[in-house]
């Protein structure tokens, strides 16, 4: 286990704390505190178990170099992740049967939120074992398959950068969030 700071929080204070990391210090993640995270990620549910996701994790400087500055869409700049010691890239590997009958059925695609939900409980564990993350999205599947050597039936849908906060003291502030009474409806009226 980490010597840094952690453990303590409750799910409320680890959620009300955690913020998007952009700068991240040199010291590296070790491989039990990675496989703590991705642990609390394969614990999320999924729709009918299916257990979509899929990780890989880039430590190597080359390959993290090669992701941050070719694995994103045009325009979209993502330097500051060059300083994360830990890429994850999060991708998906669809069960063809089972996840387009869903989506026919339900017009939903579950295997999205089921990811999302997975990413969520990696990025929360990491918080709470005071490391900072950061969701990055606008991939180029392709160009990340190929980076990472995935097969076709794994779509690489984000990355989340992985590492100890530069200023662990002086995180970034709260954004403004909607009140309740903005996004919740409640039956009968209250």
């Amino acid at each position: 286990m980490s010597s840094r700071k952690g453990g303590s929080m409750s799910v409320a204070e680890v959620i009300s704390k955690r913020r998007s990391c952009r700068a991240y210090n040199e010291d590296p993640v070790s491989r039990e505190d990675i496989e703590k995270v991705l642990h609390a990620a394969r614990l999320a549910p999924s729709a009918c178990n299916q257990q979509p996701w899929r990780f890989a994790v880039v430590t190597d400087s080359q390959q993290r170099t090669e992701i941050i500055e070719h694995g994103f869409r045009v325009g979209i700049k993502m330097e500051w992740a060059l300083g994360a010691p830990v890429l994850i890239v999060l991708g998906m590997k669809r069960s063809l049967i089972v996840h387009r009958a869903a989506v026919k059925v339900s017009k939903i695609d579950y295997p999205w939120m089921d990811i999302g939900i997975a990413g969520e409980h990696l990025v929360l564990q990491a918080e709470e074992m005071g490391l900072g993350t950061c969701w990055i999205g606008w991939v180029k599947p392709r160009r990340l398959r190929s980076i990472l050597g995935w097969p076709k039936d794994i779509y690489p849908a984000a990355v989340i950068t992985l590492g100890w906060p530069e200023n662990p003291d002086d995180p970034p502030k709260a954004r403004p969030r909607k009140d309740l009474d903005d996004i919740v409806t409640w039956l009968p009226s209250q």
